[in-house]
């Protein structure tokens, strides 16, 4: 019967209005929910089956369906806090609960969020308040990231920052930019050595002196300068004789610098020693470098003199012995000072030396329908069956953005909108419950013909 069609459809109606009520109430109260996905309420009407042409006609109602807008992304809030993250585009977090940490992570289903404001707790766990632990790829001793399977959870864990770990940097690259004076290969210079030290940082920490010794080959009366020199690297750390040259002696390399006017002071030719019972490590005039192993052959530094022609390297000028530019790179054992976390995923210790460390990557979580994600508490999803499976992203790599520090992602809900959205449900309710009184209404008037 139409009449009590029209009835049930009212009454699916204000169900229906009900639904969207509830879903913009908890839009309301989470405006201000940091990484907060809007929910949202579908009508889909329905009709039942009638004959065509028969005057008469059967209301069917309408469906309420929910979802929630997880790829929709509200706006950056910056921070104070270096471990507040967002995400600058597509893409989640990876974390975890303490519960999930305790059964083990490949015993269920990865969990992700946008954003969160991590600090470390009394184990050094980096973790929100409310209990989420970051996941990432620890890195190895010399901050590289091991290769790591992406389509599961097996190379993460759990983010741990120790406040009192220690750090040493050593020496790997050196560059010797050094001025020998031209007129000490004349006939008239003393033939006094020239020595330079120049300190390098071990691999653990200690610090340890490359002795540059420069001899000029003096000229012979009445003869033109030879603009030769000979170089010895001597390592304070090394007490055996490696090349047979001597103790501690790593190289010894004859020198012959341009007096041409296109290319006077540079490097002309580096002859390495091959007297002793191993020939002095070889000079790439490709780059003007010489591969020393320093500490009785457990570390190696590349060390720059210079390419042939350059003027940054070795020069002979007729000017003072100086070191005109000597850098290097390694530092003693420093402490933690903070940490910091970069757009491509690298949290970055740096140390009171300025020693700065990579310690973990945190990758970046994808699947193909984000909307299609489970939403369970705390801002937090997890892979269903619409989803699709996820993949672990290098931040800034494929389709995910970057990873924002000292930000949160705030919520993405429109107040003003969801408030215009609450007064059209207001109204669409009291609509359904006229029809409804006006369905009574007519029932009422049937029952009075019977009397």
């Amino acid at each position: 019967m139409s009449i009590s069609s029209s009835l049930n459809a009212g009454v699916a109606g204000l169900a229906a209005n009900a639904t969207r009520l509830a879903t913009i109430s908890d839009n309301i109260a989470n405006s201000g929910t940091y990484g907060y996905k809007r929910a949202t309420t579908d009508f889909e009407s329905m009709v039942l089956a009638q004959s065509s042409g028969s005057g008469t006609y059967s209301a069917g109602g309408v469906r309420a369906s929910t979802g929630r807008l997880i790829d929709e992304r509200g706006s950056l809030v910056s921070t104070s806090n270096a471990m507040d993250l967002a995400i600058s585009g597509r893409g989640f977090l990876p974390v975890a609960t303490t519960a999930g940490l305790i059964n083990g992570l490949d015993a269920q289903p990865l969990l992700m969020t946008t954003t969160g404001s991590f600090s470390t707790d009394a184990d050094g766990v980096l973790r929100t308040d409310s209990g989420l632990v970051l996941l990432g790829w620890a890195a190895n001793a010399d901050g590289t990231i091991p290769t790591q399977p992406r389509d599961t959870t097996a190379g993460l864990e759990p983010v741990v920052i120790n406040a009192n770990q220690t750090a040493g940097d050593p020496t790997t690259v050196m560059n010797l930019g050094i001025n020998l004076p031209a007129t000490e290969t004349e006939s008239t210079g003393s033939g006094e050595s020239l020595t330079s030290s120049v300190e390098y940082f071990g691999n653990l920490g200690t610090s340890n002196t490359l002795e540059i010794t420069f001899t000029p080959t003096v000229a012979d009366p009445d003869n033109p300068a030879t603009n030769t020199w000979t170089m010895t690297i001597v390592d304070n750390a090394t007490t055996t004789d490696p090349l047979g040259l001597g103790t501690g002696v790593l190289g010894t390399y004859e020198l012959t610098f341009d007096n041409t006017s296109t290319s006077g002071g540079t490097l002309l030719t580096v002859v390495g020693d091959d007297t002793g019972s191993l020939p002095s490590p070889t000079y790439d005039a490709a780059t003007g470098k010489i591969s020393l192993s320093v500490a009785e052959g457990l570390q190696d530094i590349e060390v720059t003199i210079g390419k042939i022609g350059d003027t940054n390297g070795l020069t002979q000028l007729a000017t003072d012995f100086a070191p005109t530019s000597i850098s290097k790179d390694g530092s003693p054992v420093g402490s933690l000072t903070g940490v910091e976390i970069d757009e491509n995923g690298f949290i970055l210790a740096t140390y009171d030396t300025g020693f700065i460390r990579t310690v973990y990557q945190i990758p970046l979580v994808d699947v193909a329908n984000a909307n299609g994600l489970s939403a369970l508490d705390n801002q937090t999803f997890q892979v269903s069956s619409t989803s699709g499976s996820f993949y672990l992203w290098d931040a800034g790599d494929g389709p995910t953005g970057s990873i924002e520090g000292y930000a949160r992602e705030g919520s993405a809900v429109d107040v003003a909108e969801e408030l215009t959205n609450l007064i059209q449900t207001q109204r669409a309710y009291s609509s359904n419950a006229k029809v409804i009184q006006t369905v009574d209404e007519m029932l009422q008037e049937t029952t009075n013909i019977k009397r």
